[in-house]
C-alpha cells in the first residue's frame, strides 16, 4: 500500500511509446496516482525517457524498479511475451500490477499469472482501457436492458495499418501477431457484448508468414445460439475500422470506434421503429481506466478486467490460432 495511503506510486518497466498516452499523462488528472520510475535495460534511454517525462527517477534494470520501495504499483507494457515473466516478478516483489494487453502470451501463462495475483493478494488489471469509458458501459447496459430483443449476431472490428514489418507486433519471439495486438480488443468486445463466452467455429488468417498474421477474420458461436464474427487487422484491404454491432430480434445496435471514444465516437440503436444516437464521455478512456486501477488498491473496488477475464480472453485467442492452423504464442 502507498505510504500516505491516498497516492499509488507507479513505476514503469521500459520506455515504451504507449506509457505516455497509457498512464504519465493520465496520471496528471487522476490525484490518486503518480509515476515515479522508470526502468529499461538501456540505463541511457532510462535516464533519456524519464527527462523528457518529468519522472523522478530512472532505473537500468528492471530488477531495480521491482526492488525500489518508494514503487507501489507497476506498469507493464513490455512486448507480449514478456508480459507474464514480470508481472509474477512485480507481484514477487510486493507490487500491484496495471499490466498490458494481452495479459500474457497464451491461456496457460494467463492461468498461471490468475495463480501468482490470487496468492499475492495484490491488485492484477489488464489494461483494456475502453472497458472502463462510458460508452462500453453503456454498450453492455444496452444489450442487458433487452431492448434488442433476443441476440442473434455481434460483430466487432479493430483494423489499423502498420505496415512496418520490423515491428516487435509481427515478430514470432515476442509473441507477435495481428490477433494478439488488434484482435484482443475484438475479442474482448465480442464476449462483453455477447454476454457469454464464445466456441471459435473457423478462422481465416492473412499472413505476414508461416507464424504470423497480419489479419485474422474468425466465426464465433456463443452457448444460447447467437453467433458472432471477430476481424482484426495490422495490414489489409482494410486499413482502418473501430467498430461493434449487436443485431438482435428486435433491433440493432452499432458504434463508431468503442476503442479510443475519447477521439469521436457514436452509438447508433435501432428499434421500435425508431433511431437514435447516443454520445458519452470525450474524457480519455485512460483516466478512467486508471482510477478504477487505483480505486481497486486504495479501497478494495472490483474492476472490470481481472485476471479471471483475460484467462478467458486468451482462450478465446488460442482457440481462433488453432482453428487458423497456427500455434498459440509462447511466452519468452
Amino acid at each position: 500500500m502507498p505510504t500516505d495511503g491516498n497516492v499509488i506510486r507507479f513505476g514503469i518497466l521500459g520506455a515504451a511509446r504507449i506509457a505516455p498516452l497509457a498512464l504519465i499523462r493520465p496520471a496528471t488528472h487522476v490525484a490518486e496516482a503518480r509515476v515515479v520510475a522508470v526502468a529499461a535495460r538501456d540505463g541511457a534511454r532510462a535516464t533519456a525517457f524519464a527527462r523528457a517525462h518529468g519522472i523522478p527517477r530512472a532505473h537500468d534494470s528492471y530488477e531495480a524498479l521491482l526492488a525500489d520501495p518508494e514503487v507501489d504499483a507497476v506498469y507493464n507494457p513490455l512486448p507480449n511475451a514478456l508480459h507474464g515473466r514480470w508481472t509474477r516478478a512485480a507481484l514477487r516483489a510486493g507490487k500491484h500490477v496495471l499490466c498490458e494487453k494481452p495479459f500474457t502470451a497464451n491461456a496457460d501463462e494467463a492461468t498461471e499469472v490468475a495463480r501468482a495475483a490470487t496468492d499475492s493478494g495484490l491488485v492484477v488489471m489488464e489494461a483494456f482501457h475502453y472497458r472502463y469509458h462510458p460508452v462500453a458501459i453503456r454498450m453492455r447496459e444496452i444489450v442487458d436492458s433487452g431492448e434488442l430483443g433476443t441476440l442473434e449476431r455481434v460483430e466487432t472490428a479493430l483494423c489499423f495499418p502498420l505496415p512496418r514489418f520490423s515491428d516487435i507486433r509481427y515478430n514470432w519471439a515476442l509473441a507477435g501477431g495481428a490477433t494478439m495486438d488488434a484482435g484482443c480488443y475484438a475479442v474482448h468486445m465480442a464476449r462483453l457484448l455477447g454476454r457469454e463466452e464464445p466456441e471459435v467455429v473457423s478462422a481465416t488468417p492473412k499472413r505476414r508468414d508461416a507464424n504470423i498474421d497480419r489479419a485474422m477474420t474468425a466465426e464465433l458461436r456463443f452457448p444460447s445460439g447467437h453467433t458472432g464474427q471477430v476481424r482484426c487487422s495490422m495490414w489489409s484491404w482494410s486499413l482502418l475500422r473501430m467498430s461493434a454491432r449487436v443485431v438482435g430480434s428486435k433491433g440493432e445496435l452499432r458504434v463508431f470506434n468503442p476503442i479510443l471514444p475519447q477521439l469521436t465516437h457514436k452509438l447508433t440503436i435501432i428499434a421500435g421503429g425508431k433511431r437514435r444516437v447516443e454520445r458519452l464521455s470525450k474524457r480519455p478512456s485512460y483516466e478512467y481506466q486508471l482510477e478504477a486501477f487505483c480505486a481497486a488498491v486504495l479501497r478494495g473496488a472490483s474492476i472490470a478486467t481481472p485476471p479471471s477475464d483475460a484467462i478467458a480472453n486468451m482462450r478465446v485467442i488460442d482457440a481462433i490460432y488453432r482453428k487458423a492452423g497456427m500455434q498459440p504464442r509462447q511466452p519468452s
